[in-house]
C-alpha cells in the first residue's frame, strides 16, 4: 500500500509539471505564431540607425527602444532599492526576531505579500498628491516613484525568502562558528550568508521577473505611451508592460495588435536577460566565496 501511494505521489509530481511545461511551451508558441512577424529592427530602433540609438546620438520616436531602456532602469532601480531592506529585514527576521514581534511582523509581510498591486499602485498615486499638496512643485507621478512602488511590491518576497533561507541551515553549520568564539554578527556573514548565497539570490531572481512584468503599479506612477529615453529619475517613461496594456486595449487594426505580440516577446526577452544576469551573478559569487 505504502509503494502504490508513492508511485501514485510520483506519478501526480510528474503529471503537474508535464502539464505546466505544455501550457508554457504552448503560450510561447503562441506568442511566437502572432508576434514573430512584427520582431525586427524597426519595431525596436523605428526608421532611426541602431547604432545611433544605441550611442544616443538621436531619439527614436517610433520604435519600442524608449521602452525597452524604461524597463531596464524600472527594474534595476526597483531590485536596487528592494534588495538591501528586504536581506536587512530577513536576516533579522531570521536571526534576532523573537516572540510575539515575530509572529506579528511575519502576519504583516504575509498580507503584504497578498496585497493587489493595483493597490500599491494606488499607494504610490496617492504619495504623488500628497507631495503636490504639501510642496507644490515636488515630484509628480516619474521614475523614481515607480520605483519606489515596485520595490514596495517586491519587498515582502524578498524578506521571506532570506528569512527561509536563514532558517533552513542545519543546526550544527548555525552553531559551529559560535562554538569556535565567534560573534553572532560574524557567524551571519562569514557562515550563514555564504551558506545560503543561493537561495537568497533565487528570491531576488524570482522579485526581477515580478518586477518587469507588473502594469497596474507603474501606470498609476510614471509610465506614459510616448515619453521618450528616460533622462532623470524624476522625469516620465516608457516602459514595455505599459506598451502591451495600451496597444492591446486601443488598437484599431491587425498590424497594431500583432506589434503588440512583437512587444510581448520582446518583454519575454528582456526578462530573460535580467534573470540571465542575476543568474551569472549567482554563479558567480558562489564560485568566490567556495574558494
Amino acid at each position: 500500500m505504502r509503494r502504490l501511494l508513492e508511485q501514485g505521489v510520483a506519478i501526480f509530481s510528474w503529471s503537474g509539471t508535464l502539464l505546466l511545461l505544455t501550457v508554457l511551451l504552448v503560450l510561447l508558441g503562441y506568442l511566437g505564431y502572432r508576434g514573430a512577424g512584427a520582431v525586427d529592427t524597426g519595431l525596436i530602433f523605428g526608421t532611426i540607425p541602431p547604432l545611433d540609438a544605441l550611442l544616443l546620438r538621436r531619439q527614436v520616436f517610433d520604435g519600442l527602444f524608449p521602452a525597452v531602456a524604461g524597463t531596464f532602469a524600472l527594474v534595476l532601480l526597483a531590485v536596487g532599492l528592494a534588495a538591501p531592506v528586504g536581506l536587512a529585514a530577513g536576516i533579522y527576521m531570521a536571526e534576532y526576531c523573537r516572540g510575539r514581534s515575530r509572529q506579528v511582523l511575519g502576519l504583516f509581510f504575509d498580507i503584504l505579500a497578498g496585497l493587489p498591486s493595483i493597490v500599491v499602485g494606488l499607494a504610490g498615486f496617492s504619495l504623488t498628491i500628497a507631495l503636490h499638496r504639501l510642496l507644490p512643485g515636488s515630484l509628480g507621478p516619474c521614475l523614481l516613484i515607480s520605483a519606489l512602488s515596485l520595490g514596495f511590491l517586491i519587498l515582502p518576497y524578498l524578506i521571506r525568502s532570506t528569512q527561509l533561507a536563514l532558517e533552513s541551515l542545519p543546526p550544527a553549520l548555525r552553531l559551529s562558528a559560535p562554538a569556535l568564539g565567534a560573534t553572532k554578527l560574524q557567524n551571519i556573514r562569514y557562515v550563514l550568508l555564504p551558506a545560503r548565497l543561493s537561495a537568497i539570490l533565487g528570491g531576488i531572481i524570482l522579485a526581477t521577473g515580478r518586477a518587469a512584468e507588473d502594469t497596474a503599479v507603474i501606470m498609476l506612477t510614471g509610465a506614459v505611451a510616448s515619453a521618450g529615453l528616460p533622462r532623470s529619475l524624476f522625469e516620465q517613461f516608457e516602459a514595455l508592460p505599459f506598451f502591451i496594456y495600451y496597444i492591446s486595449s486601443q488598437y484599431s487594426d491587425p498590424d497594431e495588435l500583432q506589434t503588440g505580440f512583437g512587444a510581448a516577446i520582446l518583454l519575454s526577452a528582456v526578462c530573460a536577460v535580467l534573470l540571465l544576469g542575476a543568474f551569472i551573478i549567482e554563479q558567480t559569487l558562489s564560485r568566490r566565496l567556495m574558494r
